[in-house]
């Protein structure tokens, strides 16, 4: 049996990968485009996304990843501030767009994906516009 490379192997992995996040976001950034009014994130007055959490073994460093109307992941950021010149607590809402390697962003845009199409379909079925 012909002795493997393994850096070559490990070269075809990266290729593969990348390739698979570049398809990705091209279909997520389609998806995301025939999704009209995308909705408000969790209650949102300010910030249209879904959330784009795949679950499973994931890194804890980063805080909640939506996917917005552009069709970008980004990681959804919700403070809370009590005390200053007001009584009542204000509340702030941002995302941050997210730089993720083909290897982490691959999960994330394909559960960002299967969401939009859930929704897509949801409004199919009912006959209304997204």
């Amino acid at each position: 049996m012909a002795e493997k490379d393994p850096l070559t192997r490990r070269a075809k992995a990266d290729i593969m990968l990348k390739r698979t996040a570049s398809q990705l976001r091209e279909m997520l950034h389609e998806a995301a485009g025939e999704l009209d009014p995308f909705p408000f994130f969790m209650g949102s007055f300010f910030i249209r996304a879904i959330e784009a959490e795949p679950g499973g073994a994931t890194k804890g460093e980063r805080g909640c990843v939506v996917v917005c109307p552009d069709g970008e992941l980004y990681e959804y950021i919700y403070t809370i501030t009590v005390g200053g010149p007001f009584p009542e607590p204000s509340r702030k809402e941002e995302t941050r767009e997210l730089d993720l390697p083909p290897q982490d962003y691959i999960p994330y845009a394909y559960n960002a994906l299967c969401e939009i199409t859930r929704l897509l379909l949801e409004s199919q079925e009912s006959g209304s516009s997204p």
